[in-house]
């Protein structure tokens, strides 16, 4: 990972990042501009889909993200941090973990570049990551079609790999497992880290998990998603995971 000092901060950015990224590359005005907007994806806030042929001559897809607070402290500021510390940045720490994982192997976005602009003791922060093509949302999918035995378990093993690595993921859900036609990915590593591998926290993530599942069969009961889906998921991962 290198870095680039701009006017107002710093852009963390990857190997085979575009050399000439620029801060306004993390805005959705300049991508409008170009008409390189594809899409977006609105929860909380909106995540913008671009199109980077533009600017990068692989002519792939790209995914811009603002980090914005959650929680009470959002009523106070909706996207400032306290600055203690480049690499210590929500998104420069996010953006070298997945390039960690993504020269790993492991089934995560490609990672792009970081921007982070500091005001006063404060900064706020973007993370650009290449789009998976093809892929959707583990409930996207499950509202429409149901999991053969073999993907669940697939999908067990799958994080039970992350997890033998030592990868903690901060949010754990439904929504930040993509599937595409035959493999699982892993999303939004905000807050994630390496561990030393240990039972409680492992399992803390899969109970946030669950959690999850239960919350979206709660909101849409056609769900396909049921008792023996996590039992198949579960144990696959239990046999998969490192004693």
């Amino acid at each position: 990972m290198k870095f680039k000092k701009t006017s107002q901060g710093s852009i963390a950015f990857c190997d085979h990042t575009p050399k000439q990224i620029e801060p306004n590359w993390f805005g959705a005005e300049f991508w409008r501009e170009k008409s390189a907007i594809t899409g977006s994806s609105k929860g909380r806030y909106t995540t913008w889909f671009v199109d980077a042929g533009i600017v990068d001559d692989e002519q792939n897809q790209w995914v811009l993200r603002h980090y914005y607070r959650g929680g009470l402290i959002a009523k106070l500021s909706r996207d400032l941090y306290l600055f203690s510390g480049l690499q210590k940045t929500r998104a420069v720490a996010e953006l070298a973990l997945l390039d960690n994982l993504y020269k790993q192997g492991f089934a995560v976005p490609k990672p792009i570049a970081a921007n982070v602009e500091r005001s006063g003791i404060f900064y706020r922060a973007d993370l650009i990551i290449e789009r998976v093509a093809g892929a959707e949302d583990l409930v996207a999918r499950l509202s429409k079609t149901s999991m053969a035995e073999s993907q669940w378990q697939a999908l067990g093993e799958a994080i039970a790999e992350f997890h033998n690595y030592g990868v903690y993921h901060a949010d754990l859900n439904a929504k930040n497992i993509l599937i595409t036609e035959n493999k699982f990915y892993l999303i939004d590593f905000d807050r994630g880290e390496l561990r030393k591998v240990n039972t409680q926290w492992q399992q803390a993530n899969m109970s946030r998990l669950l959690r999850s599942f239960k919350k979206e069969l709660s909101i849409l009961p056609s769900l396909n998603f049921n008792e023996a889906n996590w039992l198949q998921l579960h144990q696959a991962y239990q046999a998969k995971l490192q004693s």
